[in-house]
């Protein structure tokens, strides 16, 4: 058969010099090669870090360098399915008119599963570096070798990959990204979360912590740093004062970061200045030193405690956010808060007769097995998936000795039965309004008499008191303590 065009699917990254010869000798006498990028709406993730407009970039740049005809297709991430091959071989013919057959296209693809699905149509198949018998390094390698900052990338990557890299400054973005320990393979803190439930949540508390906020915020450059889905920042659009000002928001989890160009997209935002980053503030600086006037952030810090090195992961955020805000400028962080005094040690008494009893099960309980359990049987369960150990010795059937700050972070989770696996590799109460208070001063800033620890009233009378009461050890009762901080951190004008 002479092939007509070369289908070759994957999610191209990075192109080498092996390709460059080896698609000029496949092509023959003028095959036209189909290019089928694959995870082209990804972007800033571990398995995708670098944007389908810069892979396009790179492929028609090599394509010119090596004479050869291409037309690049974007194949849109989906679930996984045996009908990828079909799925891929339908968008190109939507995309380009193209409808490639067995009778007149050959498939390149060296990865054996995906080969196979393109077999079973009746391709034939050319196996691009697994067809050597010392197959050369392939693409994904090469790229490894770039996140190590081994210079020896450059000898393997054709010249159109390493230039549309350098112009764009795309080997500094895939180190980070690759090598980034918080954001995940899909660019997501987890793998366990259910966004749709983050994306509704956000949606319905954004005019309540905007009320909490608004007060506070400088015009100019305002930064809204972990900010979901946009929604505090579609509120600070509606607002006069704020119409000259830059809106900015910063997200590090993909689907997330989608919803927000999404809605760019569809006109929610009046201001023309508003503007989205995929980033991890932690990888590196975002914004120049002394930029931003207003940074907000939004139950964001305790996962940076959760997911990073604790206090040590928590200043270094401070530190960046010091950096970039400017004299006189400041930074708002709303987030849960531990209790005054987390080690002193009290009487915690939960019910059992709101469900079942069981003994914990490991693994991954499902979300209707947690909302089974009673109060005092899912804080069993709570602390067996709880990736911050503790422990509690049994009083009575209800009651437990534990610590204050252990008893707070599952009082103030145990109702978070829809990312259960997800919100247990968090911890509320790591630090304490006085800790915070230490921190922020460290790092430069001053607080705000606004500033304090606050108690969640709602839920303490709606999610807490019903189930549960609290007493020290000699049985007095205690007060349920502050569930939440609002702190008010300033850059002074001369600092």
């Amino acid at each position: 058969m002479v092939a007509r065009f070369v289908l070759f699917p994957g999610r191209h990254h990075l192109l080498t010099r092996f390709q460059a010869d080896y698609l000029r000798e496949l092509a023959g006498d003028g095959a036209t090669i189909v290019w089928a990028v694959t995870s082209a709406n990804h972007e800033n993730t571990k398995r995708n870090p670098v944007p389908y407009h810069r892979r396009e970039a790179a492929i028609e740049r090599f394509s010119v360098g090596t004479g050869l005809r291409s037309v690049v297709v974007p194949i849109f991430d989906a679930a996984p399915t045996d009908a990828f091959a079909e799925v891929t071989l339908k968008t190109i013919t939507v995309a380009t008119g193209l409808d490639l057959t067995p009778d007149d296209t050959v498939v390149a693809c060296s990865t054996p599963e995906v080969a196979k699905l393109y077999e079973v149509l009746g391709f034939p198949i050319a196996r691009v570096e697994a067809s050597r018998a010392t197959p050369p390094e392939r693409p994904w390698d090469v790229l490894l070798r770039l996140s190590r900052g081994d210079e020896t990338w450059r000898e393997l990557a054709h010249p159109a990959t390493i230039d549309v890299f350098e112009r764009y400054r795309l080997v500094d973005t895939v180190r980070t990204v690759i090598n980034d320990p918080i954001i995940g393979d899909e660019g997501g803190l987890t793998a366990t979360r259910d966004y749709r439930t983050y994306v509704e949540a956000f949606t319905a508390a954004a005019e309540r912590k905007w009320a909490a906020v608004r007060q506070y915020v400088e015009p100019g450059r305002i930064v809204d740093i972990g900010c979901g889905a946009g929604s505090v920042l579609e509120l600070a659009d509606r607002e006069p004062a704020l119409y000259e000002s830059d809106l900015i928001g910063v997200e590090i989890a993909r689907h997330l970061y989608q919803e927000c160009l999404h809605k760019k997209d569809q006109g929610v935002f009046r201001n023309a200045n508003v503007y989205f980053y995929q980033r991890n503030v932690l990888g590196g600086a975002i914004f120049d030193e002394r930029s931003v006037d207003t940074t907000l952030t939004f139950a964001l810090t305790h996962e940076i405690w959760s997911y990073g090195q604790r206090r040590a992961s928590v200043r270094e955020f401070a530190r960046r956010i010091f950096e970039h805000t400017a004299p006189g400028g400041v930074w708002v962080n709303s987030d849960v808060c531990g209790p005054d005094d987390p080690h002193r040690e009290v009487l915690l008494r939960l019910t059992r007769d709101d469900g079942a009893n069981p003994a914990t099960v490991s693994g991954e309980p499902s979300k209707a097995y947690v909302e089974s359990l009673s109060t005092r049987a899912r804080l069993d369960q709570f602390a067996a998936d709880f990736a911050f150990p503790f422990s509690f010795a049994a009083v009575d059937d209800e009651t437990v000795r534990i610590e204050l700050g252990s008893a707070m972070d599952f009082l103030t989770r145990k109702d978070y039965t829809d990312n259960w696996l997800s919100e247990t590799k968090e911890q509320f109460c790591g630090l304490s309004f006085a800790d915070w208070t230490a921190l922020l001063t460290e790092v430069g800033f001053t607080l705000d008499p606004a500033s304090a620890p606050i108690r969640n009233d709602w839920v303490v009378d709606n999610r807490i008191a019903p189930v549960a009461s609290l007493a020290g050890l000699d049985g007095t009762p205690l007060p349920w303590p502050s569930t939440h901080l609002l702190a008010v951190a300033r850059r002074p004008h001369n600092g």
